[in-house]
């Protein structure tokens, strides 16, 4: 459940997330999930690739900042009350989510999300015992 999340921290102009991507892909780098977040000045890119470490590596190579931070990845029961109850499981025991997004794809029938928590251990060792399923980081990396 804990995975390598690369953050990728860029200028904020029209068609850089496209350069990015196309490094990526280049490199035989595939994206299972992404998230963009922007500012006035820079944007954040957020992904689960399938080789955190290379993409890392070509990114800073093109004069990309690259970051790998673990994450949480969940699988969740795909239907209404699946993803409130994951939350529900992260507040009681105060788990501050300081962000989140949704993967492309579902894993054996579940929903994937993606969060970012204070004590990522902590956090898997809270879900590990429930029903949101336990999803192994090669599986995420695949998607």
């Amino acid at each position: 459940m804990i995975v390598n999340q690369l953050s990728a921290f860029v200028e904020n102009k029209a068609g850089r997330l496209a350069e990015i991507a196309e490094t990526l892909a280049a490199n035989n780098v595939d994206l299972s999930a992404v998230s963009l977040a922007d500012s006035a000045d820079y944007g954040v890119i957020r992904m689960l690739v399938n080789d955190p470490e290379k993409a890392a590596k070509v990114l800073k190579e093109s004069g990309v900042i690259c970051k790998i931070t673990k994450v949480l990845a969940v699988a969740m029961e795909d239907a209404p009350g699946g993803f409130a109850r994951v939350l529900h499981l992260l507040k009681n025991q105060s788990h501050e989510i300081k962000y989140m997004y949704a993967c492309i794809s579902r894993h054996e029938g579940k929903a994937l999300m993606v969060f970012s928590v204070e004590d990522v251990e902590a956090a898997e060792a809270l879900i590990a015992g429930t029903s949101a399923g336990d999803v192994h980081p090669a599986d995420i990396y695949r998607i």
